[in-house]
């Protein structure tokens, strides 16, 4: 069974690197073994899976992961954590299955990597978030599932339906994708230096994408129908379509009441939309 890290090997690891945990990573490390355990379970993985993760850090949560059996993709911006990581694993096995690769998750583009990963699993930084996830699903098409730790405020609003206060952009263009929920909710205690905020794991599945519309249409119309909120459709939309007249005629050509707004309408719905516009 492999060893994992605890409170004592985080902070040595830290203390050998000289590194000191920053606002501007978001890095805020897991030192619990069973939160790690905990994580990878819900997540799924197994011997047959290629998980890509995005900012292993000093390793907590890779080395959970290859004791499944699975290969894992580590992609670690941080220079000195990446140099690390392949050490820290290979003193307690699995290292023939790791690829490091020190690189910008937002940048990561599928010919980069030595394996078509089919998860995502990672403990992500709340300012990117949303960000990388929607980046990594559009960019590698073999990513069918994933499991991300992020901050819960993140996680609600990634998950929410239609009608919640939470629901927002990152709701409809994950929903795109495919289905998204919030799975668990993770302690602050299990991280160092622990953080002001609470976090709680997203899960998520892909679908099957039967759109006939274009992805960059759609998100579109999701932006510019909530960078207004609290207007209706037709006037949101009219900087989009060139005027609210015009806004109004699309709306009904979609079987969108023009007087709707943004936070009432599923992805579907959206979509309809932006076909009308075509």
């Amino acid at each position: 069974m492999t060893e994992l890290l605890g409170p004592a090997e985080i902070r040595a690891l830290a203390a050998e690197l000289d590194v000191r945990p920053t606002k501007k990573l978001g890095q805020n490390f897991v030192h619990d073994p069973n939160t790690v355990r905990r994580i990878v379970d819900l997540s799924g993985v197994g011997e047959d899976d290629v998980v890509l993760e995005v900012g292993p850090g000093l390793g907590s949560l890779t080395l959970g992961l290859l004791a499944t059996g699975a290969k894992v993709v580590a992609v670690e911006i941080d220079p000195v954590l990446a140099g690390r990581l392949p050490h820290t694993v290979s003193e307690r096995g699995g290292a023939e299955r790791l690829t490091v690769l020190e690189a910008d998750a937002l940048r990561i583009k599928a010919e980069d990597l030595p394996e078509r990963p089919t998860a995502l699993v990672a403990n992500l930084p709340y300012n990117v978030a949303v960000p990388v996830v929607l980046h990594l699903l559009a960019e590698l098409s073999s990513l069918t599932s994933g499991l991300v730790m992020v901050q819960t405020e993140v996680a609600d609003r990634m998950a929410a339906g239609p009608g919640s206060r939470t629901y927002g952009v990152p709701s409809v263009k994950l929903a795109w994708y495919g289905k998204a929920r919030k799975v668990a909710a993770v302690p602050r205690s299990v991280f160092w230096p622990v953080p002001n905020v609470d976090s709680a794991l997203v899960a998520f599945e892909r679908g099957d994408l039967v759109w006939s519309v274009d992805r960059q249409r759609l998100f579109a119309v999701v932006d510019a129908a909530f960078s207004q909120r609290r207007k209706t459709l037709r006037a949101a939309l009219a900087s989009w379509a060139g005027s609210a007249e015009r806004a109004g005629e699309l709306l009904e050509k979609a079987g969108v009441d023009p007087k709707a707004r943004g936070e009432q309408l599923d992805v579907h719905q959206f979509a309809r939309i932006a076909a009308a516009a075509e």
